[in-house]
């Protein structure tokens, strides 16, 4: 057995001290109670009011973030004039502020030393720490050329870092969210409809009539203003249809629940246009103007009848024609949802295209209760020079992958192993924003490309498993502490939002944009960093959309007027999609030309062997992947995860609710931990479920560490899309051990 170079370090052993702050579990909740209403009104009164918007999850609602006279962060409440939102923050937003005040942050730079033969983290100064940064990029740079350095990640940090790094002179950049998240959605609707879905989804859910969740966990993920529109739409008479293994919260809430049976959505799919096509359910109209392929979609599906589909779903051919008719009843005002986290099975292109497809064939798009035409106003790019051209960038590294359209971080993984065959080798990782050991799948591939690299950085708020493995770890401060760039998402009317810093930044940590410029500045870059303070840029872009930092200190959110059509089709006039037919393409040509199906078909998965489980996964509306487990308000309300078995198979294994088990998966990869088990009818026999985020390594963080399993570690089988190149990662399965695995092991 060889030992690793770049050995995980616990930075629990620097017994680095901070200051316990405290937050009443009441504070948690945004404006959803007579309690909160009150806490509201006192504290418009006489507290300091400054705007924000969320960074615990990717929705980004706009809020007030409250501050006493000593300036201590007392509350968060949403903004009422925002759309993402309509003034009510879910758990986590509220719950931000344990992010600020939980005294595990990370609060000074970290360099990796060696101390009689221990690899340790040493407390290091800003300037050494980032003098560091900027010696070794500039050394590669020498050596193998800025494209060699590649940044990964997420969130507000990673839009200052690549700009940082485009202005070096690299682009190799991706993020777990495109290949491990919502990438093959994205490459789906654009070959059918020639644009994004995007985020939040067009989703027109306030005044749909029938709504169909196909692997999609609304009220779990917590997307704010599709729950309460959801809540809305079903107050309205909505019918709900959840096609799911497991009875979630959204399945609870449905008229129509179809416990699936997993990796045969598409099969499904296939007998609902059979059904649609064949009873003439179809919106003839909508298909005749609009869309281009038809007859081959009829031929193709002809032979996918319910009684086919029985056989591969175990959904009954009555339950597949009674939904299917449903949502023919209720077009156009139906929606197919496009889901969010849809890298599963190494189909997922041809997933999304099914999901696409049907809801063209119910004539939803562009209409009132289906999809809204979205739009966003652009936010003017404050000046600095042109970037120079890379060598190399993401689209080479990902060029097997032809419809991809980010960077696709397992690629970038794979080309950080040296080989012979590597034409782009890398050799230096910056990581911002985004926990890898607990998104990326195949744990011994990423634990050998970081082995590999002669150097790697890490920014961070807290001391992420990820962070153990850095050669240089910053602290970077919480979103209630500084500058971000202006939020302008698609919406149904565009508007913005601005981040202003409520609180200094705690302990010596410091916001993203700050670390870019100071890198920037000593790589030579200056000229790409013309201000003093990030507050310059927001001004001046508010300015050219004419407003000011003084007015949207006031209002927080500035919403705009459309200027690019109305909402929903003008069925009097021509429309003109963004394809290359300019309609909605049933039949991709596109994909036959690059010798793809040009429709969906359906491919038997693997099933788990005798003895094992599907591993399935997903989400709790208190927590955001694994970055909140820790937060001390979140924590209080979620500590750890629980493992769903269905009663049959308790009864066989003798499990009880409440006992502690670990799993192994095909590979005979062990949890680090146990996990109780939550015995429960609400998930299949033939599949176990958890919520993803928890069995955290790390033990400075105090309340998440050893609590619960962490899938990710159990993923080592990975299905690759061929058409984009996501990781399909609900392909793996576990056994059951009642037995401690790894007793007198030290983890």
């Amino acid at each position: 057995m060889t030992t690793s170079r770049r050995k995980f370090i616990k930075i629990s052993a620097l017994g680095l001290g901070g200051v316990a702050a405290t937050t009443s579990a009441l504070n948690m909740f945004g404006a959803n109670s007579y309690l909160d209403e009150l806490v509201k009104q006192n504290v418009t009164k006489k507290f300091k009011r400054t705007p924000t918007y969320c960074e615990v999850c990717f929705w980004k609602c706009a809020a007030w973030t409250y501050t006493d006279e000593e300036g201590n962060i007392q509350k968060i409440i949403g903004n009422e004039n925002d759309s993402h939102c309509y003034g009510r923050l879910c758990p986590r937003g509220t719950g931000g502020v344990g992010m600020y005040n939980d005294e595990d942050r990370l609060k000074t730079p970290l360099i990796r030393t060696t101390i009689n033969g221990e690899e340790t983290f040493r407390e290091a100064s800003w300037e050494e720490a980032l003098d560091l940064i900027a010696s070794k990029f500039s050394n590669i740079k020498e050596k193998y050329g800025p494209e060699a350095i590649a940044l990964l990640k997420h969130g507000s940090p990673g839009k200052h870092l690549e700009h940082l790094f485009k202005a070096f002179g690299s682009d190799t950049i991706a993020e777990p969210a495109y290949a491990q998240c919502r990438g093959a959605r994205e490459a789906g609707f654009a070959l059918t409809y020639g644009s994004w879905v995007g985020s939040p989804e067009p989703t027109d859910i306030r005044d749909t009539k029938c709504l169909v969740l196909i692997g999609s966990h609304i009220g779990e993920n917590m997307h704010n203003s599709q729950v309460q529109e959801m809540s809305d739409a079903i107050d309205n008479g909505a019918t709900i249809i959840t096609v799911d293994p497991r009875f979630s919260t959204a399945a609870s809430k449905s008229k129509h629940w179809l416990a699936i049976k997993p990796a045969t959505d598409i099969a499904l799919m296939l007998a609902w246009m059979n059904v649609i096509i064949e009873e003439g359910l179809y919106d003839k109209e909508y298909v005749e103007k609009y869309t281009t392929g038809f007859n081959q979609l009829k031929d193709h599906v002809s032979t996918f009848t319910p009684e086919w589909a029985y056989g591969i779903t175990t959904i009954k051919p009555e339950e597949i024609r009674k939904t299917a008719r449903a949502m023919a009843s209720a077009s156009p005002s139906v929606i197919i949802h496009p889901g969010r986290h849809v890298s599963w099975y190494g189909d997922d292109t041809q997933r999304a295209r099914s999901i696409a497809i049907l809801n063209a064939l119910l004539g939803s798009w562009g209409r009132r209760g289906g999809f809204y035409f979205k739009e966003s106003i652009k936010v003017p790019k404050y000046p600095s020079p042109k970037y120079p051209h890379p060598k190399w960038d993401w689209k080479n590294i990902g060029e097997k992958y032809p419809v991809a359209q980010m960077g696709i971080t397992s690629e970038v993984i794979k080309c950080s192993i040296p080989s012979k065959d590597n034409k782009y080798p890398i050799k230096a990782w910056m990581v911002a924003g985004t926990n890898i050991t607990k998104s990326i799948p195949e744990k011994e591939m990423l634990e050998k490309a970081m082995d590999e690299l002669e150097f790697m950085v890490v920014m961070d708020t807290m001391p992420m498993d990820v962070t153990g493995y850095a050669d240089v770890v910053l602290p970077e401060c919480t979103y209630l502490e500084r500058y971000d760039d202006i939020r302008s998402a698609t919406n149904r009317e565009p508007s913005i939002a601005v981040r202003v810093p409520a609180v200094k930044p705690k302990y010596d940590s410091k916001p993203g944009w700050w670390v870019a410029k100071q890198i920037g500045e000593r790589l030579g870059l200056g000229d790409y960093f013309n201000y003093d303070d990030y507050e310059e840029v927001i001004e001046w872009q508010l300015q050219q959309m004419g407003t000011s930092l003084d007015e949207m200190n006031k209002i927080g959110v500035k919403n705009f007027s459309r200027t690019s059509g109305p909402l929903y089709l003008n069925e009097n006039e021509a429309y003109h999609f963004p394809t290359a037919s300019g309609k909605i393409e049933l039949y991709s040509q596109e994909l036959k030309n690059l010798g793809f199906d040009p429709l969906p078909n359906y491919i038997k998965h693997p099933e788990p062997p005798q003895g094992f489980y599907r591993l399935n996964y997903g989400r709790a509306p208190m927590h955001t992947f694994s970055r909140t487990a820790n937060n001390p308000n979140l924590n209080d309300l979620k500590s750890e995860n629980n493992l769903w078995v269905n009663p049959k198979v308790a009864r066989i294994l003798g499990l009880k609710t409440g006992q502690e088990v670990w799993l192994k998966n095909q590979d005979e990869i062990t949890s680090n931990f146990p996990i109780k088990v939550r015995v429960t009818e609400r998930v299949r026999w033939d599949s176990v479920y958890m919520v993803h985020g928890f069995g955290h390594t790390n033990k400075k963080l105090s309340r998440a560490f050893g609590k619960g399993i962490n899938d990710t570690q159990l993923i080592s089988k990975v299905a690759i899309d061929p058409i984009m190149g996501g990781t399909g990662m609900r392909g793996n399965f576990v056994s059951i051990l009642t037995e401690n695995p790894h007793k007198n092991i030290e983890l």
